[in-house]
């Protein structure tokens, strides 16, 4: 996809409300992945990405501008935590790992994107051996129909939903479990160890004709899946594509007017190579890490981005503050992107036949709440929304349920008044709190 950068910007902003350095920085990032696949094989190999450290307090959307930049373009995405890796020769995660999950993720990709293509096949087979299944069961129902009219009658009905729940006895193949040899290392698998030499242990299951329906497309689609092909596709997409999110960068720095940590730098050390570009063997394949967009984020409360080593800070040219959400931001955030949380409460209580509305006042005062409590309190961005809507909601959650006649439920000022008053209280008192 050859999205502009203002046009990844304007996809960014149906899900993020500000942060416009941000997505700026990481929509030319993309960009310029395009404008490199572009150019000659020769050119290509002296191009490498500009990586970037995006700095700024929880929950204001760096791990979403990261997440939604992969989806956008349907790259390999993984996000990773810098304070999950030891140094070389202690007990814990290597940094390889991160390479090797990447690989993973890469493979599911492209994996579902080829099960997508056969899917129309998969189906056609999965519907024959169900409606045999049910022809067998229903035989007695047949009369003087032929069969093949019976039959024809079973396949109508059965893409109309009619079975969807009946409960039927199918063959399926008994994969057998991967084991981790090491604890959040890599999983083997016992009966991959001897390939195809093998036959596959099939076992008969009782599952409904829905599910049922799931499972033979998803072993059909497998046997019409060439390996081969996936793995190849999937490691250079991992290559060209890849994004990797490294959080809690801030975590490994070396905190200011202190010493810094052998164990953190021996981190930082062991994370150079794979930024700087390196090959890491994984179980299908080797990967080279040159060309891998890494975006790193932290706070940075203690410490700050020069406290990385200078080696590792090189690496990460591109530095993008991220502000704090103020109050305006709120509202925007309540009201404006596509998965809104005030959409997300009217959806999950219309099951239960709540309309659920707010006024323009009620969504300004939660919107106020939640900018003094991250003033007054531990600033956690617009995570803080989720606890102010929690406790507004908490009576209106617990007592809906039931078969009851829709009813209509307005939020306004007065409602967020009396039901935040514990936690308005609290925020007022704070103030005079030295």
């Amino acid at each position: 996809m050859s999205l502009s950068p203002k046009q990844i910007v304007n996809e960014l902003d149906k899900y993020i409300i500000g942060q416009d350095k941000a997505k700026r920085a990481v929509a030319i990032a993309l960009r310029n992945r395009y404008r490199r696949s572009r150019l000659s094989e020769a050119d290509r190999e002296e191009i490498t990405p500009k990586n970037i450290i995006m700095k700024g307090p929880t929950g204001v959307g760096k791990t979403e501008i990261a997440r939604r930049l992969a989806k956008l373009v349907k790259a390999p995405f993984i996000k990773v935590e810098a304070t999950k890796y030891t140094e070389v020769g202690y007990v814990g995660r290597d940094v390889e790992s991160m390479i090797r999950d990447l690989v993973e993720c890469s493979i599911r990709l492209v994996k579902e994107e080829k099960m997508k293509e056969v899917s129309v096949k998969a189906e056609g087979v999965a519907e024959k051996k169900i409606v045999a299944i049910l022809s067998e069961m229903k035989k007695g129902e047949r009369g003087e129909l032929s069969k093949e009219v019976f039959d024809a009658r079973l396949l109508e009905e059965l893409r109309a939903g009619k079975y969807n729940d009946t409960q039927i006895e199918i063959e399926v193949i008994d994969a057998p479990k991967s084991m981790e040899i090491v604890p959040g290392g890599a999983e083997i698998n016992i009966g991959s160890i001897f390939g195809d030499m093998l036959p596959k242990k099939k076992k008969r299951r009782k599952m409904s004709v829905r599910q049922a329906m799931q499972q033979i497309v998803g072993e059909e689609s497998e046997k019409l899946i060439d390996d081969d092909s996936v793995t190849s596709e999937a490691l250079a997409r991992a290559e060209e594509q890849g994004i990797i999110f490294i959080d809690e960068i801030d975590k490994i720095a070396g905190k200011a007017n202190q010493g810094a940590d052998v164990s953190r730098e021996g981190v930082q050390r062991d994370i150079l190579p794979i930024v700087e570009g390196c090959t890491v063997m994984t179980k299908y394949g080797p990967v080279k890490t040159d060309f891998i967009l890494f975006i790193a984020a932290g706070a940075f409360h203690i410490s700050k981005v020069e406290d990385l080593i200078p080696e590792l800070q090189g690496r990460f040219p591109i530095n993008v503050e991220l502000e704090s959400l103020t109050k305006e931001d709120f509202v925007k955030i309540l009201t404006q992107p596509r998965n809104a949380i005030t959409t997300q409460y009217g959806k999950l209580l219309g099951v239960d036949n709540i309309d659920l509305k707010f006024t323009d006042d009620a969504i300004e005062e939660i919107a106020q709440i939640s900018a003094d409590m991250n003033a007054t309190s531990e600033d956690i961005g617009a995570r803080r929304l989720h606890t102010v809507m929690e406790y507004l909601l908490e009576d209106i959650s617990f007592n809906a349920g039931g078969d009851y006649p829709t009813v209509s439920v307005t939020i306004d000022k007065k409602y967020v008044d009396e039901h935040l008053d514990t936690m308005i209280k609290n925020r007022d008192l704070k103030k005079y709190v030295l």
